[in-house]
């Protein structure tokens, strides 16, 4: 009497799966490092001043009052101090009135919580676009004309109505970051397109886990800034493992990688 034979695919049991789940994020987590640890290898960073010698002057980007009467904002960013400049930047917003003779910056400093201040700091009369203790700033949106008036007055409020007051973490938030793009969300029309090197970025308000993305043209999944998607118009497709974002920017052409940013045509 002949015996059949059993030609069925053994079944993988769930530790097998859960094992090399494992094993697939380890490696994507590797892969995402090799943006900062390149960043880091190509000595870019100022790793050897003093932040109270390094420089906090003007980068000559703003338009200068005196020769500018109409109204500006601008959203600019820039590596933070040391070596955390390799993971990522630190964003703020400038905003000059009508006329006016001076600009407001706003921008998050967990220092302040060390001082028994808020976070949010609201600064006047200084440089809108000054290196950030050494790191020149770029210029990630810039808005000009009668229009921008009403734009300055939405900022100004959706500053006033930041959630994270007395909150600060620099990974994965709410932090700097998550203070732009918070504002971003309520003044779509600068569509701000926050570089994948904007950590703190995806943090989302409590209880929200989708939103829509800062430039207000796609929408963003997001858990508590560390795993999630995002796609839209302006930011292309990203995503988010750990706070580290990767993706492609379909808009102007560009890869978008953890540590080093946009790069291509685009970026």
């Amino acid at each position: 009497m002949s015996q059949t034979q059993d030609t069925r695919r053994p079944r993988r049991s769930w530790g097998a799966l859960i094992g090399r789940g494992a094993l697939y994020t380890l490696l994507a987590i590797a892969l995402m490092l090799l943006g900062p640890l390149g960043v880091l290898a190509l000595g870019k960073l100022d790793l050897d001043t003093h932040w109270s010698a390094a420089s906090r002057e003007s980068s000559g980007q703003a338009p200068r009052p005196e020769t500018t009467p109409e109204a500006v904002l601008q959203v600019y960013g820039a590596r933070t101090y040391s070596w955390r400049g390799a993971f990522g930047i630190h964003t703020w917003i400038a905003a000059k009135r009508k006329d006016a003779a001076e600009y407001s910056t706003y921008h998050v400093l967990g220092w302040n919580l060390r001082r028994g201040r808020p976070v949010v700091s609201v600064s006047r009369g200084g440089p809108a676009d000054a290196f950030w203790f050494n790191a020149r700033p770029v210029l990630l949106a810039s808005r000009s004309g009668p229009e921008v008036e009403d734009l300055i007055d939405r900022v100004e409020e959706a500053v006033a109505a930041y959630p994270w007051p007395d909150r600060y973490r620099a990974w994965p938030g709410p932090n700097s970051n998550t203070f732009t793009a918070f504002v971003a969300r309520r003044v779509p029309e600068l569509g701000l397109d926050l570089p994948p090197t904007a950590i703190g970025k995806d943090w989302l308000p409590a209880g929200s886990f989708v939103e829509r993305t800062p430039s207000g043209s796609g929408w963003q999944l997001s858990v508590y800034g560390l795993l999630g998607i995002a796609a839209g118009r302006v930011e292309g497709l990203e995503i988010n493992l750990l706070g580290l974002n990767a993706g492609l920017d379909f808009d102007d052409p560009a890869l978008r990688l953890p540590g080093i940013g946009k790069l291509g045509p685009g970026g």
